[in-house]
């Protein structure tokens, strides 16, 4: 029998109190368990991903320890995209268990934190050349432009869910970015403009599943 803590975080307090985001690690972790898994407690941080101090995850790192426990957590993501964040929990001598990733080994959650890193920097950057370059050509930046990021968001992550039920059996078995693009490739499936599937196409995908 294997005994889990898991650790939930929202970014928002409404995020918190409407349960959305909640309800979805919840349900992922259930995915994840089997009868024969035991929950010894439930730590819920309502705290934004870019800050490293978590109370709650501490306490549930202590809980943990305690217990001869495993915390366990839905998505690397919702937990944090700083590789070293993820070191230093991992240095603390309590195993950590991803529910999307149940057969990830330490270095494989450390590249996936790492291309997760990369590519919140790889947004920011590209967001702040294109506020300069719409600042240079006069453009007021407004509702409309928050509105057509929001859909273009929407679509992306619609698209993620469409390919899931392909993705994720490969990405369980530890594949790399490459062998999971030539997996789908080799399916005949295509990405929604129709193209081949690349490393950094499945990266993406990977990120917003």
């Amino acid at each position: 029998m294997a005994h889990y803590v898991t650790y939930l975080r929202v970014s928002t307090a409404s995020q918190g109190r409407s349960g959305l985001g909640l309800a979805a690690q919840r349900s992922r972790i259930d995915e994840f368990l089997t009868n024969d898994d035991q929950v010894l407690a439930e730590f819920v941080e309502v705290h934004s991903g870019r800050i490293d101090t978590r109370i709650e995850l501490w306490k549930a790192i202590k809980f943990a320890r305690k217990n001869s426990a495993k915390v366990l957590i839905a998505k690397l993501d919702r937990f944090s995209r700083r590789v070293s964040f993820i070191s230093a929990l991992m240095e603390q001598d309590v195993g950590l268990v991803v529910a999307d990733m149940p057969n990830a080994t330490d270095f494989q959650l450390h590249i996936f934190a790492a291309l997760a890193q990369e590519e919140r920097r790889m947004i920011s950057e590209r967001t702040r050349a294109a506020l300069r370059e719409a600042k240079r050509r006069g453009v007021v930046l407004g509702k409309n432009g928050k509105v057509l990021a929001e859909k273009r968001k929407r679509e992306s992550v619609e698209r993620a869910k469409q390919v899931e039920p392909m993705v994720r059996p490969l990405l369980g078995k530890g594949l790399s970015l490459q062998a999971i693009a030539d997996a789908l490739n080799g399916q005949g499936i295509v990405t929604a403009s129709g193209t081949h599937f690349y490393p950094e196409t499945v990266r993406q995908i990977v990120l917003r599943l």
